[in-house]
């Protein structure tokens, strides 16, 4: 099943992102879920979660979360428990994204503790690999791999993961890396995470309509971050994913 997952990341006041989730459940309820072959994530901010829940899920639009804390309970000020998030409907939360790594400083050891709770908390992480700066794929698939062992080390190898590629480089530039640089990269992760369940492969990193299919089916869906602007109508999304992943 192809996704399509959306960050609001800090875009829009509450209302406004309230009013986002309720034209995404209305467009996209239609055209989504396993008979169709398409899966929708959308990961608000906290605040919006509860509201948004009310929106999207009955829709059949699953939602994620942009972080979780690596404890569950205890003196964590401001941080949010991944059993909270799964008791409000959170299903997918977000792992690493560089942006944390970057202006909050979260190493390799906090992201797997990350990872480790997102599990613990029967959440799908959505784990967040790229790599800082461009060069040959071969390296940028070495250096992601990597960041992937690293971050579920300590996961049983059934476990779930979901992972982004998003280079660093690419995130936010006029386009994405170039196809056949994401597709030997994805193809590196895909093998690294295919004897776990229901795993996924993303691409983000200045993603637009039409690119899932040029990179099928070396990924399994798309990661959008950028401009929500951009993004409506979600229907162009679904149109533009293959029906079935072919055999590789």
């Amino acid at each position: 099943m192809a996704v399509v997952a959306v960050s609001l990341k800090m875009y829009f006041d509450r209302a406004r992102t309230l009013d986002y989730c309720r034209e995404v459940a209305a467009r996209v309820g239609p055209v989504v879920g396993p008979a169709l072959g398409v899966e929708a994530v959308v990961l608000p901010d906290h605040l919006s979660l509860a509201a948004a829940a009310e929106a999207l899920l009955p829709a059949g639009v699953v939602l994620g979360a942009q972080d979780l804390c690596a404890q569950d309970r205890g003196p964590y000020t401001g941080e949010v428990s991944g059993a909270d998030l799964a008791d409000l409907g959170v299903r997918v939360v977000e792992v690493g994204h560089a942006e944390r790594r970057s202006l909050f400083g979260e190493s390799d050891a906090v992201v797997a503790a990350k990872t480790t709770a997102a599990v613990r908390n029967r959440l799908v992480p959505l784990l967040c690999v790229g790599e800082p700066t461009p060069g040959p794929a071969s390296e940028a698939a070495d250096f992601c791999v990597a960041q992937l062992g690293s971050a579920v080390a300590e996961l049983d190898p059934a476990d779930t993961v979901w992972v982004a590629y998003e280079p660093v480089w690419a995130i936010g530039a006029p386009r994405p890396a170039p196809a056949e640089h994401v597709i030997e990269v994805c193809r590196a992760l895909g093998r690294a995470v295919a004897d776990r369940r229901d795993a996924r492969v993303l691409y983000g990193g200045s993603a637009g309509p039409g690119l899932l299919t040029e990179l099928w089916p070396a990924v399994d869906g798309v990661f959008l971050g950028g401009s929500p602007m951009r993004w409506t109508p979600w229907s162009r999304w679904c149109r533009k994913r293959p029906r079935s992943k072919p055999e590789s």
